[in-house]
């Protein structure tokens, strides 16, 4: 039996993806598989066609209640593929078990001492986006760990923790962990940016890069709309196809590689390319284009334009009389004949205060 961690602490890389779809392609080949969801979100059991809220036995019994597995094992609707889903409870599992000791070899134990009635070939864990208990838990369980990550430079940023983290673990709980593969995950083989950031992970990883790329097509994005597996929604794809691929290179097969589509992806590539080129030059044949640069120009630009609007002549203002009004462009206004003019107080010059106060009290 082999047991591989999908895992990266980065989220949206496409661990679900692969846990679910390479699943099913090995399951296809006519290998027992288990998959088991780690994740608080419960997306590889949404996938599956699971409700999270309605699972009364989920890998959080197994986790807190130290249940044995193989009550906890659900079929699917792929032939020879198997489920643990996860359930809404998951989520508190980090809390409670953080000062348990042993805690990292809960999900371990549990697999020596499985008795089911199915003898699996492979255990694919679909981790959360954490390097925390459950994450642990599974690089404990697990022989060989499978890193998906998307072909931009942000995704190389956690890359080195990650392998830390997978070091650490194996110089000091699990001696037999080692790195499957790398998994460049929603390629999009017209940009150079992917062709870049490709080669930028085959330098630091070189070999262990996998050779089936998981290519960007929608239909792995519309698989779990529908609650089924990539092979269920349309197995002509692309993503059928590179997990097939994927699947195969895992199990040590030979890979036919097929030279048309290599070359149709490159001509996509330089289709691109040259499409690119030719927008920047068409920008910079537009940024030539003659500009009036001083105001002098401008105005004379803008001069028979102006020349076609009509001006309304100008009318004499009319001279005020007393008692009559003034005429500005058809508007009377009417004249005060005494204007405003501030009254003046005339104020005592001598005032004794004596006197008024005398005055006052009489």
């Amino acid at each position: 039996m082999r047991c591989i961690a999908v895992i990266n602490q980065k989220g949206g890389v496409g661990k679900t993806t692969t846990t679910v779809n390479l699943g099913a392609a090995l399951a296809r080949k006519g290998h027992k598989v288990l998959l088991i969801d780690m994740d608080p979100q419960s997306s590889l059991s949404l996938h599956i066609d699971r409700i999270p809220q309605n699972e009364s036995e989920s890998v959080t019994h197994l986790l807190l209640e130290e249940a044995p597995l193989a009550p906890l094992v659900q079929t699917t609707a792929v032939e020879n593929m198997w489920v643990v889903p996860a359930d809404s409870a998951l989520g508190g599992v980090e809390q409670v078990l953080a000062n348990k000791l042993g805690r990292e070899m809960l999900l371990r134990e549990a697999f020596e001492k499985y008795d089911g009635e199915v003898e699996f070939d492979f255990i694919l864990l679909d981790c959360p986006p954490s390097l925390g208990v459950l994450s642990a838990n599974a690089l404990v369980a697990a022989d060989e760990v499978v890193i998906p990550m998307r072909a931009e430079y942000l995704s190389l940023q956690g890359m080195a923790k990650l392998t830390e983290v997978i070091e650490l673990v194996r110089a000091r709980l699990n001696p037999e962990l080692k790195i499957a593969c790398v998994l460049p995950c929603m390629l999009d083989v017209r940009t150079r940016l992917s062709a870049e950031v490709l080669e930028e992970i085959e330098s630091h990883f070189g070999t262990l890069v996998s050779q089936f790329p998981i290519r960007a097509n929608v239909k792995l994005a519309e698989a779990p709309s529908f609650g089924c597996t990539i092979f269920e929604h349309d197995p002509e794809c692309n993503g059928a196809e590179d997990y097939e691929g994927l699947a195969a290179e895992l199990l040590g097969e030979e890979i036919e590689w097929d030279e048309d589509e290599e070359a149709e992806d490159a001509d996509e590539v330089e289709e691109t390319e040259l499409e690119s080129e030719d927008d920047v030059e068409d920008e910079a044949d537009e940024e030539d284009e003659e500009i009036p640069e001083t105001l002098d120009e401008i105005l004379a630009e803008l001069e028979p334009l102006l020349d076609e609007v009509e001006q309304p002549p100008p009318q004499p203002a009319t001279e005020p009389v007393n008692g009559e009004s003034i005429v500005f462009r058809d508007v009377q206004l009417p004249v005060d004949p005494e204007p405003f003019r501030p009254k003046t107080i005339e104020t005592p010059v001598d005032l004794d205060p004596h006197f008024h106060s005398a005055e006052m009290e009489a």
